[in-house]
């Protein structure tokens, strides 16, 4: 896959990065058997081998296990770290952690953001984590706090670069404005069945701040990709198939899955959107991949949205 930069970084990723967040099969660890983790771990490697070189992690996925497999895989393959970056995120915190009462919420104080990021190098086996991200606004948030945090992990060598998620524009510059270093990514739902971030300013302000957009769940949950069902009682039902109709006409012409056109459709955005792909399967990885080569006409990219829309253009 070709390279871009992240945001004003010295990063290159790939146009698609490779999303860990069901590598552990499972969002309960005692759940998690021998053979989910070897099946983790191949989808990884399958991820390396296809041409990803960064993979999203977040703290929450099946309590850190996820980053823990992956961990497993660099110890096990450790020439594969020079090659690759990875990102990961923290803030939330689950019910009843500290206390039988505490509850679910999100955290963005200096002591759990430096603790969050410690226990994250050590489950993934690194020095340094090349992107570190706040996972879900806090509206405690304190950005002088938060960015007492960043530079403490910053000069100790354990975060290259920071970025957020799931930030409206106003978050982001209220956490930039008490930063001495730039934000790099901010990764929010993109995809044809959340177009939001078109509209809101999000994608505008990535372009003006030179700020990288990472697309989760640009497959929408996977209904947008190929073989993805739309249940009869979905409330939607008749404007998704509508969508996978137009998807399916436009694969055709170009002669790849529906998949591929999806991605292909974020990746026009001239805002630098990466698409992060979750799957655990290595054929529906490798064949994400191929949204890379195309690059559809703007008459297709403006079909594409109408359907999305459920109504032409004013």
């Amino acid at each position: 896959m070709k390279r871009q930069k992240v945001g004003l970084s010295d990063l290159e990723s790939a146009r698609l990065s490779y999303g860990c967040m069901r590598v552990a099969g499972t969002w309960t660890p005692a759940d998690i058997t021998t053979e989910m983790r070897e099946k983790g771990k191949r989808a990884i490697l399958a991820a390396y081998d296809a041409g990803y070189n960064l993979f999203d992690h977040a703290d929450i996925y099946c309590r850190g296990e996820c980053e823990a497999i992956h961990g497993e895989v660099l110890k096990d393959s450790p020439s594969l770290r020079q090659e690759t970056q990875i990102a990961t995120k923290c803030g939330i915190r689950f019910s009843g952690e500290p206390h039988a009462d505490s509850p679910h919420r999100y955290d963005f104080s200096a002591e759990h953001i430096l603790w969050s990021c410690e226990q994250s190098l050590k489950r993934l086996g690194v020095e340094t984590i090349e992107i570190y991200q706040l996972h879900r606004p806090d509206l405690l948030m304190d950005p002088a706090e938060i960015a007492e945090a960043f530079t403490t992990l910053k000069e100790q060598g354990k975060v290259r670069y920071f970025g957020v998620s799931n930030f409206v524009p106003s978050f982001v510059s209220a956490l930039q404005s008490a930063l001495s270093f730039p934000l790099v990514v901010n990764q929010v739902e993109i995809h044809l069945g959340r177009l939001d971030c078109f509209v809101d300013g999000t994608l505008d302000q990535c372009i003006e701040k030179s700020i990288t957009p990472l697309s989760w769940s640009p497959l929408g949950g996977g209904w947008l990709g190929a073989g993805g069902k739309v249940a009869d009682d979905n409330p939607q039902v008749e404007l998704r198939r509508k969508v996978q109709e137009t998807l399916d006409e436009i694969a055709a012409k170009y002669e790849v899955s529906r998949t591929v056109i999806a991605l292909a459709w974020l990746l026009k955005h001239p805002s630098g959107i990466i698409p992060i792909v979750g799957s655990t399967n290595p054929s529906h990885i490798k064949d994400a991949v191929q949204a890379d080569a195309i690059d559809l006409d703007r008459e297709d990219w403006y079909r594409i949205l109408v359907a999305a829309r459920g109504a032409s253009l004013p």
